[in-house]
């Protein structure tokens, strides 16, 4: 376990030059950039780590222990990958999908993404414990069990700038704290965005909710290869939703089923005998994924009493940033469960708001300018995500479509828009967003899912220029890739249209993304101590 947190200069929060509240990824990781640009960070955490649901054996108060390839370039930004690297969580080489009972599995190997790409299963509870202690560890002063209560506004109302916060903690203590710049990082209670801003929106098509217990000697999926430890995913049997399986190193498995509510309270109706007990309902909704049972298999069990259930809700807010403020995390937006993408945006959205505030407060852009960038930032990497996650449950769910009233019309022109000379060709230049446009782009990415071997990846670099076969490269039309792979090379074909759908993600494999991409004409200037914001060329 970490040692205790060592910053502790005073004995009461009251100023700050930047307030941080909550000490999730997102937070840490936002108060660990921003301190060491120089800034005074205070960090406020309601809860005291490690934050455990408290049962006859606790157990991770969070879902979520899937990273994605990002995470240990993340850590390495912030010189933490050493850290998490030693100690023992369960290395994770890739993942397996099952989308389609009547399909093949599919396997991701994130090797294949470039070097240190391989990421870990991680118990969340020890996970965040070790980024909020280095957090404190690098300067910023961490006070656990500290709520804040409100945010006090500029000129008395939250359309202008956030100047302090009151805030209570366990012992009765309360006070106000004034700052410069606010970083919401509060979780899905976003002060911010649900108190003072009310520009939450829900996603009906998503309005998920997930079941999930551990599991002791379950079998390892993949034993014995390369992708041995990989984390399975598989759709349920009746179409209704979908099943994860996550192995951790303290030797239990996280396994859990995610659906919409409606369809979870149609099944508790159903459910033969009368409603049913939580784990009930969970066991029943086991049977329908054959992979996992052969998983489980006979010696399989479930440990007593960890059977927990979260209302996942997928949602956004009109606005990530305002005067002197950045939402980050699950404070600004949730996709889903799916693809394990929470931790990599609280990561994503952190940085971003680190890198705006760094530009605004240095001089380097407007504070307007600088909100504008955090917006298009976290609002574009939340929409691939989105794009990623409706094209599993189109497979998953019978065809089921999303509803358009549910996307950003906006941020998702910008990345259809990657898109367009492989879909529509380059005449087509209408930022309207259409029912055809949306399933198009989502018919091609199903290609991000499509089953291919690794042989045929070897012999497929054979053949092609070695671009085409990094998810680095550009987009490519699909003439081009019909002519790279040959008229009669049909597993070739395959692989590269794979790869060129796989590209929608490109700009999220590591930090490197900040320095690549361009939004509202800028780009992010990643050297340490220099972090801010740069115009392109």
């Amino acid at each position: 376990m970490c040692s205790a947190l060592t910053v502790r200069a005073r004995l009461k929060p009251e100023k700050a030059t930047v307030l941080v509240i909550g000490g999730g990824p997102g937070g840490s990781y936002a108060a660990t950039v921003l301190v060491r640009e120089g800034f005074d960070v205070i960090l406020l955490e309601a809860s005291k780590f490690p934050r455990f649901n408290f049962s006859p054996q606790p157990r991770i108060y969070h879902v979520g222990e899937g990273m994605l390839p990002s995470m240990r370039q993340y850590l390495k930004f912030i010189d933490l990958d050493a850290e998490f690297n030693s100690h023992g969580f369960m290395h994770k080489p890739g993942a397996c999908f099952k989308l389609n009972q009547g399909l093949r599995m599919t396997y991701t190997d994130f090797s294949s993404l470039g070097p240190d790409t391989t990421t870990w299963n991680v118990i969340r509870s020890e996970a965040d414990e070790m980024m909020l202690h280095h957090a404190s560890r690098q300067g910023v002063e961490v006070f656990e069990e500290t709520k804040v209560v409100s945010i006090l506004f500029e000129d008395g109302n939250s359309t202008s700038r956030p100047t302090a916060a009151t805030w209570q903690n366990k012992t009765g203590q309360s006070g106000t704290i004034r700052f410069d710049w606010l970083v919401d990082a509060s979780g899905r209670a976003g002060i911010m965005s649900t108190k003072y801003l009310k520009n939450r929106h829900l996603r009906e098509g998503l309005r998920n909710i997930a079941v999930w217990g551990y599991w002791r000697n379950v079998k390892i999926n993949q034993a014995g290869t390369k992708r041995s430890n990989a984390p399975w995913f598989e759709a349920l049997s009746d179409e209704t939703g979908w099943v994860w399986v996550i192995p951790l190193h303290d030797g239990t498995t996280s396994i859990g089923v995610v659906m919409h509510q409606n369809v979870s309270n149609k099944k508790k109706v159903e459910y033969p005998g009368g409603r049913p007990s939580l784990t009930e309902h969970y066991l029943d909704q086991l049977k329908l994924a054959p992979g996992v049972l052969e998983l489980t298999g006979d010696k399989g069990t479930l440990v007593e009493g960890s059977v927990k259930s979260s209302s996942d809700y997928s949602y956004y807010s009109s606005q990530y940033a305002g005067d002197h403020y950045r939402l980050v995390g699950d404070a600004a937006a949730f996709v889903d469960p799916f693809f394990s993408s929470g931790v990599h945006m609280a990561m994503t959205s952190a940085l971003s708001a680190a890198a705006s505030i760094c530009a605004s407060a240095k001089g380097q852009v407007t504070e307007t300018r600088a909100q504008k960038w955090h917006d298009a930032k976290v609002g574009i990497c939340h929409t691939r995500f989105l794009i990623v996650v409706l094209t599993a449950y189109k497979q998953m769910q019978n065809q089921r479509q999303a509803i358009l009233s549910d996307v950003d019309a906006d941020n998702f022109d910008r990345v259809f828009a990657m898109f367009r000379p492989v879909i529509q060709g380059f005449a087509d230049n209408s930022p309207e967003l259409t029912d055809k446009k949306f399933d198009d782009l989502i018919d091609y990415c199903i290609n991000m899912f499509e089953r291919t071997k690794e042989e045929d990846h070897v012999s497929t670099a054979k053949k092609v220029q070695p671009d085409l076969l990094s998810i680095h490269g550009p987009i490519t039309s699909q003439k081009e890739l019909d002519e790279a792979a040959g008229p009669d090379d049909l597993d070739a074909k395959r692989v590269l249209t794979r790869i060129n759908a796989l590209r929608i993600l490109r700009n999220d494999v590591s930090p490197a993304g900040f320095s690549a991409e361009e939004m509202e004409g800028m780009v992010v200037n990643l050297r340490r101590g220099e972090l801010g914001l740069v115009e392109t060329e």
